[in-house]
């Protein structure tokens, strides 16, 4: 019993943030509950001893728990606006706090409701907890690129329509500018208050080859790799994403996307001329 007990603690950790995810998806306390409950039994019937990273796995699981039910309509996510909104905003529980914590205003919760079932999971995973496009791909059954796309067309939507300053893309862009400008000028300290504390770093394998790194997590190991970098990025916009291209005789040569909240929760790097030439790359002329 003592690793049941163990693996027990362990999700325990993480019922905040599942439940996060399963309430931005589903849209109802009740249903995220009983999905982060589903999300439970299906770790504790699985082999845990290959999962090598518990909290990817249990995020994907949620997202598919949560899609599954929204796909097969026992999702109670059919709610009226002026039902949802009418939600009183005052949380009695610690869960629920947390929750409410986590999240980016009720009007993109009522944005989030005229998404379809996968472009909802799509637009939760990755651009709200900063799931990687790769880890995405297989719960939806799809291609990377596909996800990738589905990405883009779900963010357009909800910025044309989300009131939240949390999802306005001129705060997002300030938030990216201010970080390249941390990052050029060696400002340690504010790259890390830009910076969420979980904030994960990803780079594909080329810009791995010009000196970047995998995968990072935490922000001053994030800030700490940026530190004095970023002075031939010029931004642009990254498939909808502020972001930050590098340009050399007249060609992008990398490109930085952010996935911003409050902080910077995500940053993945492309320098793959393959995978470049599938970016909606946008030059800011600001």
């Amino acid at each position: 019993m003592p690793d049941t007990d163990l693996l027990a603690r362990r999700f325990e950790e993480h019922r905040p943030h599942l439940r996060a995810v399963a309430h931005r998806m589903l849209g109802s306390s009740a249903e995220a509950d009983d999905a982060v409950q589903d999300t439970w039994l299906r770790l504790s019937r699985a082999d845990h001893t290959t999962i090598e990273n518990l909290p990817g796995w249990l995020t994907t699981t949620v997202g598919r728990v949560c899609l599954d039910r929204l796909r097969s309509g026992s999702a109670r996510h059919e709610r009226p606006v002026d039902e949802v909104t009418d939600e009183p905003a005052g949380v009695a529980d610690p869960a629920q706090e947390a929750v409410h914590a986590e999240s980016v205003g009720r009007a993109l919760e009522v944005v989030l409701t005229t998404l379809g079932p996968t472009d909802r999971l799509v637009f939760v995973l990755h651009d709200m907890f900063a799931v990687s496009f790769e880890e995405i791909a297989p719960v939806v059954d799809r291609s990377v690129a596909a996800v990738r796309q589905i990405a883009v067309r779900a963010r357009r939507r909800v910025q044309s329509r989300s009131a939240d300053p949390l999802t306005d893309p001129g705060r997002q862009r300030r938030v990216v500018e201010a970080f390249l400008a941390a990052s050029r000028e060696g400002r340690f300290e504010d790259l890390v208050k830009l910076l969420d504390p979980y904030v994960v770093l990803r780079s594909d394998a080329t810009a791995v080859a010009m000196g970047g790194r995998a995968q990072a997590r935490g922000a001053e190991t994030v800030a700490a790799f940026f530190n004095g970098r970023a002075r031939g990025a010029l931004p642009a916009y990254v498939d909808a994403l502020p972001g930050a291209v590098v340009v050399l005789d007249g060609q992008v040569r990398l490109a930085l996307s952010f996935t911003v909240t409050d902080r910077i929760i995500g940053i993945e790097v492309v320098a793959d001329p393959a995978r470049l030439a599938g970016l909606d790359l946008v030059r800011d002329p600001g």
